[in-house]
Order: C-alpha cells, then structure tokens, then sequence
C-alpha cells in the first residue's frame, strides 16, 4: 500500500541571507508545474541559492496482492554480480525463476550487473554462465542469445542510465548534489549525536553555485516553459561535472508491497534520506539500475534472497518518480550453513559453498537441482527425490517458505546417491569408470577390468568420486591388520585355519581359479561344498571365507571381487603397488597360516 498527498507536490526553497538560511514552502503546487518553477527560481535567485528541493507527488497503485501475470507475459530474471564465483544462494535464486518461468511458459532472463567495475571481471561472468549451463539452467534472453531488451550487461548501458537520470532532472525528481565525503561525514556523525536516522539531510553549500551561470539562467527566466529554461535550469545553475545526483521523494510516505514470501512489507520515507542515483564520477548506483533495466526489459517477478528486501524501497520510489509499474516481488530466506555439531545455535552462517567444485566432486546436475530446490520450497508432500521434469511441474510461488534453509551436505550427499543409482546400469557403470580414470585410480575408463570393479562399488557411492577411495582398498588384501583387530578373534577362535587351508588347498589345485572363472554360481558352489565338508554354514562360512580371499571383514561380494581381479590385464591399475592379485594373496595367507602353526 502506498500513500501520498495525492496530486500535489512540495517546492523547498533555502536562501542564504548573511549566513542564516530562510526556508519557504508550499504543499499545494500542481505537479504540472514544479519543474517550470523549480528553474524560475534557479534563475531569478542566482547566488543567494543554497538548494532547491522539489518533491512531485505521485499517483502509485497499491502493489497487487496475487500474480498478476500469466503463461507467456511471466518474466523473471537472475542478476548476478560478477564479482567471484556464483555460490549456492545464488543457484537457489537463479533456480526458482527458472522453474517459475518454465512452469508457465514465460522467460528467464540473465543480466550481468558489473556496474562494479573495481571487482567485475569477464572471467567470473563466464564462470558463472558456466555453472548455470552445467545446472541446466538456459536463459531465454541475456549474453550470448541476446534478445529485444539488450545490452544485457549493464556495463553496457550506461547511456540508457544517463537518459533517465535527466528524465529525474527534468520532472524534478532529482537534483546535484555537491557534498564532499567530508561533509557527508560530518552530517552523518551530526545525526548519530543527536540521535537521528543517519540518512542525507538536503545541504548544497552556496560557494558551489557558479556566477557565470547567472545569465543564463536569468535570461531563462522570461521562458519558464520554452527550450531556453529547458537548458538553463538545474544544469546551467550548478557545476555538474562535480556533482551527484540524488533522488527526492515525499516525507512522511509509506510505501509498501505484498511480498510472495514475507506478506505486507511497509517502509516509511522518513527513514530514508535523499539517496544517490549517479555518482558524480559518472557512474549509476545499483538500485538505480536495478529499476530501470527490470522495468525496460519487462520483468514481472522478481524472486530474490532476503538480503534485498531493503533495496526494494529505493527501487520503488524510482519506479514511482519514473511512472514504471513495478513487479511481484518475493524475498526468499537465507540459507544456512549445517556445522558438524547438532545444536541449532551452530547453524547461524550462511552456507558459504561455490558451484564449480561440484561437477568435480563428483555430484550429478539433476541432484543438485533437487537439492537446491528443497532449499526453500516444498510441494506439502513428503515426496524428497525428484527430476527435473516433475520439479517444473510441482513448482509453485506460493509454497516458497519464511523459514531459512540449512544447507546440509550429509542429505545432499545421500540425495546425489539416489539420483546416481537411478542412472540406467550402463550410464552409471561408465560415469564411474570415468571417475576413476579423473582422479588417476584406472588407465582406461573402457576397459573390462574398469566395468568390473565399477560394478562392484555402484551400490555404495553416493558420489562419483567415492569410488576413487573405495576401489584401491578392494585392490588391496589387508590381511595382516584384519587378523589383529578384536572384530577378528571370534572367528580365529572358531578355527579359521581351518578354512585358510582349504582355499589354500583349492589355489594350488586350481579349483579356485575354476570356480572363479564359472561364473556366479559356480563360485557359490564351491564354498558350499567347502562348508559341507567341514559342517559350516551362514556366517560361521561365509566370514572365514571373506577374510581368506580379500583379507577384509565387509565388502562387496567376494565372488564378484575375485572375477574382477582376474580380468586386469597388467596395467589397467594406475598405481600398481595398490594392486594385491590372487596369487600374491595366496602367498600372503600361507605365510600367515605357517605363523599360526609355528606358535
């Protein structure tokens, strides 16, 4: 809700007269006519002027309470800075318009904001764009596919910028402003001691009004309303090369929107002071940029983090100074950082994670996605998994949450689980080949020995870079450190040598290497018969059995695991010491078992 003195605008007028400043005021001047008297009176006061504030009352609908927008007229954007890497909060934001714009057949729209020119850099955009394209995240308009409200960087801009800083001027929405950061500081500590809002108090110094601008404006004066006080108004009274300029509103207004997320949110003017829309440097200020590109592009929505919610009010008033009819906005929450302790207390950061190590790290695109989904949102189900098809579907503003969300890395590590034992064998089979050809465990991600062994920790990676820790140990036969642990001692005691000697046995006839290489059933068979002859079944058969030919207590099956070792050709494994072959770990078992008979 908005509300002002309808149709009717205020003239403040400070002349200095032998250091003490008289001010005038009238409430009730039609807004038609202020920027004609706001330079009449540039003119005619010449160097007695120290400032002219003209507020121009506005007729501002109150914001809509539902969407307004439908199907195809829906347009969001995501407007990053280009200042470092795109980080979760980020993706979040970048995700939520995109499914809100795919769920209604509108647009997304990516701008780069790099009006910072000390910290934008070309690199971080690309990066950026990057991991956006790597999230599945296409943009209908913006860098690179162009469209009609171009340039789509707002270094590009800047002339659009300028055109609508004199449109302010001109209807006397703005004015130069000349302070020094000195005197800006001193107005601020002012307040501060007088317990005051430290916001801009109106305050030009009179030494700063040109006398060579007289004239000029003087002439002006007889044509209020032609082209000759249209060039001496603001401008020719001041020096605008030294000058910013400020926007100026109406004291005492409040202004409000019904959030998507957060319901009625209302600011009162009088907590805000005069505030800078070009820098004297030449340069827009963000929220003076914000408004005009998402009102020239068309933006309807505007879906961002919490951490914008105080922008919002300076963008409205330019909206409002400008006759531009602002978006639906929605403030969604922050999202927090989960540390290893449990206590809510240790969850007050936010979630400090960057996209690109993801890909690298081994997580899927469509499980980030989900995950990044749920940060936030939720459909009033307890469905958790989702693809990206179902997700559009589901998406509605409506269920986006005030709460904050936690980014937990356990449940997205169990999430990118799901996804990846969702992949068809095949797929999944190969993208864990190629993992460990990455990180240098395997030679050929092709091979028969990297199908094998991929198959083997398929059903335990929740990443694909777990199998570059889970693979080397399976190559491995750490007998010696399993046979002094206290899990083993219940199974020496029940005569493991016993079962020792059989596989020994077996090796050295080559009924094992036979029953490997049959296949399944055929290892199954022999271990049974092993079990019958020494009266063994289930666990009492089985362990004995597992920590004789892998030398480990837990793993996959042992079967599986012995036929994948038969398939490596002599250089599939990167680092051959890793590597413990069949043979090797017969030899190792017998020198164990000629300790124990020794004793």
């Amino acid at each position: 809700m908005v509300s002002t003195l309808q149709g009717r605008s205020q003239i403040r007028l400070a002349l200095e007269d032998g250091g003490d400043t008289s001010w005038w005021e009238d409430a009730g001047i039609d807004k038609r006519r202020v920027s004609d008297i706001t330079k009449l009176l540039v003119a005619v006061c010449g160097r007695r002027l120290v400032s002219v504030r003209a507020a121009v009352a506005t007729d501002v609908a109150e914001a809509p309470a539902t969407v307004t927008s439908a199907g195809s007229k829906v347009k969001v954007r995501f407007a990053p800075s280009p200042t470092g890497n795109l980080h979760v909060g980020g993706a979040r934001t970048a995700l939520f318009n995109w499914l809100y714009a795919r769920k209604v057949g509108g647009k997304f729209v990516l701008r780069i904001e790099d009006t910072d020119t000390a910290r934008s850099t070309r690199e971080s955009e690309e990066k950026m764009k990057a991991d956006l394209a790597w999230l599945g995240l296409t943009w209908d308009e913006g860098p690179d596919v162009g469209g009609p409200n171009g340039p789509y960087r707002q270094s590009e801009r800047a002339d659009i910028y300028k055109s609508y800083v004199d449109k302010l001027v001109a209807a006397g929405h703005a004015y130069p402003c000349f302070c020094s950061d000195a005197e800006l500081e001193a107005m601020k500590a002012e307040a501060e001691a007088k317990k005051l809002p430290p916001i801009y108090r109106f305050r030009v110094p009179p030494n700063k009004v040109r006398p060579a601008s007289r004239p000029a404006a003087a002439a002006a004066a007889n044509d209020v309303s032609g082209s000759a006080l249209a060039a001496a108004g603001v401008h020719a009274a001041f020096d605008t090369q030294q000058a910013a300029y400020r926007e100026q509103f109406l004291r005492g207004v409040e202004i409000g929107i019904n959030d998507i997320v957060r319901g009625q949110v209302t600011w009162n003017t009088d907590n805000l002071g005069d505030f800078v829309v070009l820098r004297s440097n030449g340069l827009p200020v963000y929220n003076f940029c914000v408004a005009i590109d998402d009102a020239l592009m068309g933006i309807t929505h505007v879906l961002r983090a919490e951490e914008h919610l105080p922008n919002t009010l300076r963008q409205l008033l330019v909206y409002n100074a400008l006759g531009f009819t602002p978006p639906v906005f929605g403030h969604m929450s922050l999202i927090l950082a989960r540390t290893r302790a449990s206590s809510a207390s240790d969850m007050g950061r936010p979630a400090p994670v960057n996209v690109s190590p993801w890909p690298v790290q081994g997580y899927l695109a469509p499980a980030m996605v989900n995950f990044l989904s749920l940060l936030g949102w939720n459909d009033g189900t307890e469905q958790e998994i989702y693809t990206v098809d179902e997700l559009t579907q589901a998406f509605a503003l409506d269920r986006i949450t005030k709460s904050a969300a936690v980014f937990d890395k356990v449940k997205l590590s169990w999430m990118n689980g799901q996804h990846l034992r969702a992949l068809p064998e095949e797929e999944l089979v190969s993208r864990i080949g190629e993992a460990l050809v990455a990180a240098g465990v395997l030679s050929d991600a092709s091979s028969a020995f990297a199908a094998a062994v991929s198959s083997l920790v398929k059903g335990s990676v929740d990443m694909l870079g777990d199998a570059a820790g889970q693979v080397p140990q399976l190559l491995g036969y750490p007998l010696s450190e399993t046979v002094q642990s206290d899990d083993f001692k219940p199974i020496q005691e029940d005569n493991f040598l016993e079962v020792a000697a059989a596989v020994l046995a077996a090796h050295d006839s080559g009924d094992l290497a036979a029953a490997i290489a049959g296949g399944r059933d055929t290892f199954k068979k022999w271990i049974n018969g092993v079990g019958k002859a020494q009266k063994r079944k289930g666990k009492r058969l089985f362990m004995p059995m597992r920590v004789a030919l892998t030398g480990r207590m837990q793993g996959p099956d042992v079967g599986e695991l012995l036929a994948a070792l038969a398939q490596e050709s002599g250089s599939d494994v990167v680092d051959r010491s890793s590597l413990v072959a069949l043979p090797q770990r017969m030899e190792t078992l017998k020198a164990w078992v000629a300790s124990q008979q020794q004793q």
